[in-house]
């Protein structure tokens, strides 16, 4: 049976590391293994960034992070929300906002499936990863 989780995040770079454990802990509950979750935290850790701050001046406000499970599947898509920026006044990233390139290969070479779409200078990354 499927499940859905959603959480809406502020747009702060400090917060990934809570959508990190929280997808952990989802996709644990999916019966992946400790390298896969590893896995699926770093991919979202860095879709996480691709949305709310990588390729951007500034930060989204907000974005939404959701999850569907079904046993040994995970299936997770961050959604800019936003409609408005916040100043980036800790600069966090060495070539921001140009690294956005790197995390999208990254995302790739970990999750089994990935589209990175873009409407309306709304960004989406749409993973998935099915448990070997």
């Amino acid at each position: 049976m499927s499940e859905r989780f959603q959480f809406v995040i502020p747009g702060k770079p400090e917060h990934i590391c809570t959508v990190r454990l929280a997808v952990g802990s989802v996709a644990a509950g999916c019966g992946f293994d400790v390298e896969e979750i590893d896995d699926i935290k770093t991919a979202t850790g860095e879709a996480c960034q691709l949305v709310s701050c990588h390729e951007m001046e500034g930060y989204a406000r907000e974005y939404t992070v959701e999850c569907l499970t079904d046993p040994g599947r995970i299936t997770i898509k961050v959604i800019n929300t936003s409609d408005e920026l916040m100043e980036k006044t800790n600069k966090r990233c060495i070539d921001c906002p140009n690294e956005g390139e790197i995390g999208k290969l990254l995302i790739k070479s970990l999750m089994d499936s990935v589209e990175v779409s873009c409407e309306d200078d709304k960004k989406t990354i749409l993973m998935t990863k099915t448990k070997k």
